[in-house]
């Protein structure tokens, strides 16, 4: 039997992850791991209790939904909020991520940003991930791990 590769999985865990999100524009995922344990997950969407994009429309300012946390964001507040340490540990993202991702995910320490899809992927991100020493690696689900477009509600 062969078994998927870690990145494999990993990424498939995020792609698992975005199909929770609410924004309507784009779903996003992101998985946080550290010696091949998951610590964290997120999903882009509202606060909690909030509206969500899904049943209110996006709140659409400067071309971008303000509605919305980003998955990679949820996915360290989910550290902070329980006492999790991310220094050293990897994140996988379903998209590339935003500039202000960027600049929270080289503050929480992370080391590397495997990423599976290409996002508008921000000139300034690509250079503050280098000035960071953060490696940046594109990780596409290309084994049929799991069939996305036979999700039910």
């Amino acid at each position: 039997m062969n078994r998927i590769s870690w990145d494999q999985y990993f990424m498939a865990q995020s792609h698992l992850l975005a199909l929770r999100s609410t924004c309507t524009r784009l779903t996003v995922g992101a998985t946080i791991v550290r010696d091949k344990r998951i610590i964290a997950g997120g999903y882009n969407g509202s606060i909690a209790g909030g509206d969500h994009c899904i049943d209110k429309g996006c709140y659409v300012v400067d071309n971008h939904c303000i509605r919305t946390i980003h998955a990679e964001m949820n996915a360290l507040l989910q550290c902070a909020k329980f006492g999790v340490p991310t220094a050293e540990a990897e994140i996988y993202v379903t998209h590339f991520p935003c500039l202000q991702c960027c600049k929270a995910i080289i503050q929480a320490g992370i080391k590397t940003v495997y990423y599976a899809e290409d996002y508008k992927n921000h000139p300034y991100a690509i250079e503050l991930f280098k000035q960071a020493n953060v490696k940046v690696e594109k990780v596409e689900l290309t084994e049929s791990v799991i069939d996305f477009r036979k999700v039910n509600s």
